[in-house]
């Protein structure tokens, strides 16, 4: 039995109607589900992900699988895994990365790949250009990636960085968009409050309402 079909198996037996339910509903009925909470789901492949970081090398191929799946918590399985590998992870895995970002979008699987390619670039600053171009992306799921993949690094934010990327994404219509810039401001706000105060003041009659709201909430 391969990796896939033993996890498989296991998120079979534990399924739950009453939450795949739920689940479903709360994502728009675009995913199928099992219905399996967070930790339930977490606790079936804990040893998995402990035997995989021990061998330090990144299944492609199985995460490859596990995107193809038609249920949820194989994506989200996926970004666990990469979560999980995140210090084997190197520059020219992006691409790798950038194909589940192009499949199955929504907020929960992209909001998972921005931390993860945001933690390569603490390493490489190769991804700072990467994230410049991906600002201007046709397909504003990954310009919400660039937008928002410096949220895990607080004081470490690079500014400059941030403000390019955000001015790239000023007139956009776009609920995911605006609701990105607004909560990367947010999150750096924590950190350097009179920055986004500034930021905010300086660019006002360009940024969305709810981009401003969200930038402003903890000021």
């Amino acid at each position: 039995m391969s990796k896939f079909e033993e996890i498989e198996k296991q998120f079979e037996l534990n399924r739950n109607a009453d939450n795949a339910c739920t689940m479903a509903q709360y994502m728009r009925n675009q995913f199928k589900f099992y219905g399996l909470v967070t930790p339930a789901r977490k606790k079936i492949y804990k040893g998995f992900l402990k035997t995989e970081k021990s061998e330090k090398n990144i299944d492609w191929a199985f995460l490859d699988r596990c995107y193809q799946s038609d249920y949820r918590e194989f994506q989200y399985l996926v970004m666990d895994y990469l979560a999980a590998m995140q210090k084997y992870l190197k520059y020219d895995d992006i691409p790798k990365i950038k194909n589940f970002a192009k499949a199955k979008q929504w907020w929960d699987t992209i909001d998972g790949l921005d931390k993860i390619i945001g933690n390569i670039g603490l390493t490489d600053n190769r991804v700072d250009d990467l994230m410049i171009k991906w600002s201007e992306d046709n397909d504003f799921w990954i310009r919400r990636i660039s937008i928002d993949h410096q949220l895990p690094r607080k004081d470490k934010t690079n500014t400059d960085l941030l403000s390019k990327i955000i001015r790239n994404n000023f007139g956009s219509n776009e609920f995911f968009i605006n609701k990105a810039i607004g909560w990367s401001l947010r999150e750096y706000s924590k950190y350097n409050p009179q920055w986004v105060k500034d930021f905010v003041e300086q660019n006002k009659n360009s940024m969305a309402k709810l981009s401003i709201r969200e930038a402003t909430k903890y000021l």
